[in-house]
């Protein structure tokens, strides 16, 4: 698989050169089908070889307080995720990553040969223009984003899509997105999945904080 760079390196799932990997960054509190469904979606339009889920120690925009632990995500985003193609990695927390920049330049860095491709929901998106260097992200992989309910047209209106609007790529041609040079980014309608891991913690059914479960093996 791809050459050793560094100690880090075995924290990464196997790649090789030539192969285009969508990375698909949360929290995974909890990890559900709408994750899957994102990345199934991304995986068939944009002709990917492979999709990463890189679960987050703690999402900077977020109130991290009472987060399960990282091995506890994992373990259920790997349930969840049953697919040989996707792939659960903590790589941020290995690296020392806190913002999606300095993990998305990390990996392209430390990957030689692989084509990487940010994956999004439409949610994300509205908010994109508050992520540390947003632009910075932008300026180094392509960026898919996925519909999700509620934000079909608050995502595309918001200040980052307007901001790199020419770089926008017609949805017909999402398959040529990995061979685009950055920024350019698509938005992928799809069959909508409502799912949400707030209204899942919100009905009780959310992983266990670190008081209740402090140790579960990834």
């Amino acid at each position: 698989m791809g050459p050793p760079v560094t100690a880090n390196r075995c924290c990464l799932p196997p790649f090789a050169p030539g192969m285009t990997i969508g990375l698909f960054g949360g929290s995974f509190n909890p990890p559900h089908e709408g994750h899957r469904h994102a990345s199934l979606v991304a995986l068939t339009r944009l002709g990917l070889d492979r999709i990463w889920w890189l679960v987050t120690p703690g999402n900077p925009l977020k109130d991290n307080q009472g987060l399960p632990p990282l091995e506890t995500r994992m373990a259920a985003a790997r349930r969840l995720a049953a697919h040989p193609r996707i792939a659960v990695t903590g790589i941020e927390a290995a690296i020392g990553a806190r913002y999606t920049y300095d993990t998305v330049r990390w990996l392209v860095r430390h990957c030689p040969g692989v084509t990487f491709v940010w994956i999004m929901g439409a949610d994300n998106l509205a908010g994109f223009h508050r992520w540390q260097h947003w632009r910075g992200i932008a300026a180094l992989v392509p960026i898919a984003v996925v519909a999700r309910p509620g934000a079909l047209t608050k995502g595309p209106l918001g200040k980052a899509a307007r901001v790199l609007a020419a770089s926008r790529v017609p949805e017909n041609d999402a398959r040529d997105l990995k061979c685009r040079r950055p920024p350019a980014w698509v938005f992928l309608h799809a069959p909508l999945d409502g799912t949400s891991s707030t209204a899942l913690r919100a009905r009780g059914q959310g992983l266990a904080g670190p008081q209740a479960d402090p140790r579960t093996p990834a």
